[in-house]
């Protein structure tokens, strides 16, 4: 868990972020929100005021401060939005945050963020490439590479400016991007470590460029500027159809890029992408995030991007074509908001094998999406090495990829001179844990290693309970984020989609928010999800939206436009989420009732996933009606936290007229809902869409169809995240319990049984009756059936917050400890660090709860003698900092202050 500090013996403020995210470089927000978490050794400790400070730090303004909040009384604050002068592209800032306790002590951090390249009109780059006419005549292939198949994809395409400074620059600073995906290096050293950069966005609408310090890089005298830039999602195969991505955003990759040089006196330069840089085809033959990535390093030039080339090489440069400017629009430039994606992690090989043929097959004893770096021994000129990705085995104990479907996730290192070589691509990742490698004799463990990657959201939760299985899932779901979290919220990392499907993204977030801080990370896609919106108001099924492809959002992935922008608002606390999504939550809600003024959305539904890949279908309209009540009520609730009070209205009175419509549609007298389906239940009851005196018996039958089936879960996507939660909320966390840990298919648990290490698409993407289950849709690295995750954390170790709270300011601390033994969680709010922990052993239950300053919590202590409750080893209506709410048949309810708890009682 990262940046979870320890308690100072004082209030203090720690992890400061800018716009979510540490010391950010590039920033080009004109008020970005400054905000901390707080810690303190002190029971009851609680922020009082805060002050803030912003000055410009270095340059001949250092030191000019730009703004005072002066004190600021708020005792809710962890944030607060710049109101200085006008920030200055590419100008550095510290600045600090008092915080002031009840008591008068205060605490004091600082952090700093840059500014990028500000409006448009500050580039001065211009688009460059390769002269595409010119490849055959100027870069002739050596004999033999024709023969490597490429998937009808152009090579990579190399990019060369040499360049002369009198000194050393005192600041340099890099600001790049690319239609495709572009590698920077200044004087042969690869600048910044963002891969896969600038990221996935709809580049006809935004393109975002990213910020890199290269002060250390550069010297007095000669130096280079060079690049490598590759097809990517730009024009590269992308989704399902088997077309490239031509045919969506652009045909061939582009470069634009400043490099800005400060020297001592003051003095500056730029460096920019033009018609005086040179190109030339490099030895990256073909690269492609679903197909794969050649190297062929008899093509390879060492030292090109160096000052100082070899001989062999600066004869080379000499027949390289001066670049094509391609034109000087900046319109749609914008900088990154979140994460880059990077290589997070490496995995050792856990196995190689070798079978009869000679191919090697390597387990990295985990499923994940990255690459592998492989050394290659042995080597010839010509030889030909071929690595195979693949998530499972089939029964014969080869790799399995026909659920690849027509990606072919390989890539290929052609032998230089050299006889050993270390390859790893660059411009492709893969969804693997299995790798084939052929064309070597050999090959050892130490050789090869697993390389994840994923944008690089700070982790932020913790879970642990007593029953492994329980914990192995909760790593599983871990890893399916990690895995689908690559720049845009994917479905699945191996096949030929990983599209950024909304359904995924809304029904998962309540786990990802708790696992990592995503705040960023969403904050970028969605605008994404409002580009795509059309201009009647209808969101889409996918986003970063595909030209050509006819994408009207069904119910439950166009609500995900409203979904998001609230569920992100409860978790962190910050409003402008919702008026950045306010307009266009509106517009979507419009959108159905405009085409189903009777309030039953049949009408305009896309697709129509429904409960996708559930095991009780549930009747579609049952499924949309649900969701155009819920996307009304939260449109409402939205605009009623931004204060706009007749639109708040107007969609309250809405959603009551759809949940009307809905009673009287798909409700019968005695509580049924049409269908009769677990999901059916699940969404009339977590939407609130009963009247009162149904809701007994419609929780009655939800649970009635949970026993039938085992107890066992039939809900698809759409139910899967709400089963847990509403089972617990009416009485039932029992039955929550016994789906938790249930190892028959369909299950959480039974894709442990077949080696599993992410979550699965499907219940039941592999079972031994059957084996594997139709290739054609079978992800064995998805997340939306990990929505439990969720449970794990607020019930089962019962790390919540208050219903009407926002950014955790009032937690609710009510764990459900079903057969369990002991559980605990941690998560790294904006508030600073939440914990609980609890276990059940020789009659007592003990539970220990940290609660950070400036936020409250409700306790609900579970025991059969609420009087016999005690805290620190004193009756709990006597321990400082406890308020008794109530006692409860079998709990204990209480009100705790800020600090550290050790309750205990007697065991259930």
């Amino acid at each position: 868990m990262t940046g979870t500090g320890s308690p100072s013996a004082t209030l203090a403020p720690y992890g400061l972020r800018c716009d979510h995210r540490a010391e950010p470089l590039g920033l080009d927000a004109a008020a970005p929100l400054l905000s901390w978490r707080l810690a303190s050794g002190r029971r009851g400790d609680a922020p009082a005021a805060y002050r803030v400070r912003v000055r410009v730090a270095g340059g001949a303004a250092d030191g000019t401060e730009v703004w005072d909040s002066g004190q600021v009384a708020d005792p809710a604050a962890v944030g607060a939005l710049y109101a200085g002068e006008p920030l200055r592209p590419r100008t550095r800032y510290r600045w600090t945050v008092t915080v002031t306790a009840e008591d008068g002590a205060a605490g004091e951090a600082e952090s700093w963020f840059e500014t990028g390249m500000g409006a448009p009109t500050g580039w001065t780059a211009s688009w460059i490439t390769h002269d595409r006419t010119a490849l055959d005549v100027v870069d002739a292939p050596e004999e033999g590479v024709l023969a490597i198949p490429d998937h009808g994809l152009e090579p990579a395409i190399r990019l060369r400016r040499a360049f002369e400074t009198a000194a050393a620059p005192v600041r340099a600073r890099l600001y790049v991007t690319a239609k495709g995906l572009y590698e920077v290096r200044v004087n042969g050293v690869r600048a910044g470590d963002a891969e896969l950069a600038p990221g996935w966005t709809d580049y006809r609408d935004r393109i975002e460029y990213q910020t890199y310090d290269v002060t250390a890089l550069l010297r007095a005298g000669g130096n280079v500027l060079a690049a490598t830039i590759a097809d990517g999602w730009w024009s590269g195969f992308t989704g399902f159809d088997a077309r490239r991505s031509g045919a969506h955003y652009g045909t061939f990759p582009e470069l634009l890029a400043e490099l800005h040089l400060t020297h001592a006196d003051g003095a500056t330069e730029v460096i920019a992408t033009g018609a005086d840089w040179l190109t030339a085809r490099g030895p990256v033959r073909y690269a492609d995030l679903l197909m794969g990535e050649c190297h062929d390093l008899r093509r390879e030039t060492p030292g090109w991007d160096r000052p100082d080339p070899p001989a062999a090489t600066a004869e080379a440069l000499a027949g390289w074509l001066p670049a094509q400017v391609t034109g000087d629009g900046h319109d749609l430039l914008i900088a990154s908001v979140a994460q880059p994606v990077r290589a997070v992690r490496e995995l050792p090989a856990v196995s190689v094998t070798r079978d009869p043929d000679g191919r090697h097959l390597v387990d990295f004893g985990q499923n994940f999406a990255g690459r592998v770096r492989l050394t290659a021994r042995g080597l010839a000129r010509g030889d030909r090495v071929v690595i195979r990705h693949a998530e499972t085995l089939d029964d014969d104990g080869r790799i399995y990829t026909a659920n690849l479907r027509t990606a072919a996730a390989t890539d290929v290192l052609v032998a230089g001179d050299a006889a050993e070589a270390v390859f790893e691509p660059g411009f492709t990742y893969h969804g693997f844990r299995y790798a084939e490698v052929s064309g070597l004799e050999s090959l050892d463990a130490a050789d090869v290693t697993g390389v994840v990657l994923h944008s690089d959201t700070p982790w932020a939760g913790a879970f642990a309970c007593s029953d492994p299985a329980v914990e192995r899932l909760h790593r599983n779901i871990e890893w399916g984020q990690r895995s689908n979290f690559v720049s845009v919220p994917t479905d699945c990392p191996q096949r030929d989609e990983r599209l950024g499907w909304l359904a995924d993204a809304q029904v998962f977030l309540p786990t990802a928010c708790l696992n990592a801080d995503v705040a960023a990370f969403f904050d970028g896609w969605l605008r994404e999800v409002r580009g795509a919106q059309s201009a009647d108001g209808c969101f889409t099924n996918v986003a970063p939206r595909l030209a050509g492809v006819a994408d009207e959002g069904a119910p439950g992935w166009g609500d995900a436009g409203v979904l998001v922008p609230w569920h992100l608002y409860t978790v962190y606390g910050d409003e402008r989420v919702l008026e950045r999504n306010l307009d266009a939550m509106c517009a979507w809600v419009d959108f159905v009732h405009r085409h189903n003024p009777d309030l039953v959305w049949s009408r305009r539904v896309g697709p129509h996933y429904a409960d996708w890949l559930a095991l009780a279908p549930t009747p579609r309209d049952v499924v949309a009606t649900a969701y155009f009540a819920r996307s009304a009520e939260l449109t409402a609730r939205a605009a009623e936290v931004l204060g706009r009070g007749e639109t708040a209205r107007r969609y309250g009175s809405l959603a009551e007229h759809v949940r009307k419509a809905f009673g009287e549609r798909f409700v019968t007298a005695d509580g049924r809902v049409e269908g009769d389906t677990q999901t059916a239940y699940l969404l009339a009851l977590a939407f609130d869409l009963l009247p009162a005196a149904l809701v007994p018996r419609a929780a009655a039958r939800l649970a009635e169809l949970v026993e039938a089936a085992g107890p066992g879960v039939t809900t698809g996507f759409l139910g899967v995240g709400l089963i847990a939660p509403v089972l617990d909320a009416h009485g039932r966390a029992d039955l929550a319990h016994a789906l938790l840990r249930r190892t028959e298919a369909p299950s959480w648990l039974s894709p442990l049984r077949h080696g599993a290490t992410t979550v699965w698409e499907r219940w039941d993407g592999y079972t031994d009756e059957r084996g594997f289950q139709a290739a054609a849709m079978n992800s064995f690295n998805h997340y939306a059936l990990g929505s439990v995750g969720e449970w794990l954390y607020q019930g089962v170790a019962g790390l919540g917050q208050a219903p009407d709270s926002a950014g955790y300011r009032e937690l609710l601390i009510r764990p459900r400890p079903g057969g369990l033994t002991a559980a605990s969680a941690s998560y790294e709010s904006v508030r600073g660090t939440v914990r609980t922990a609890w276990t059940r052993e020789d009659g007592a239950f003990r539970l220990q709860v940290t609660v950070p300053p400036g936020a409250s919590a409700t306790v609900v202590v579970p025991t059969p003698d609420p009087g016999g409750v005690r805290e620190g080893g004193v009756p709990a209506a006597e321990a400082p900092g406890v308020r008794i709410i109530a006692a409860e048949p079998g709990a204990l309810r209480c009100h705790v202050t800020s600090g550290e708890y050790r309750f205990t009682a007697e065991a259930h």
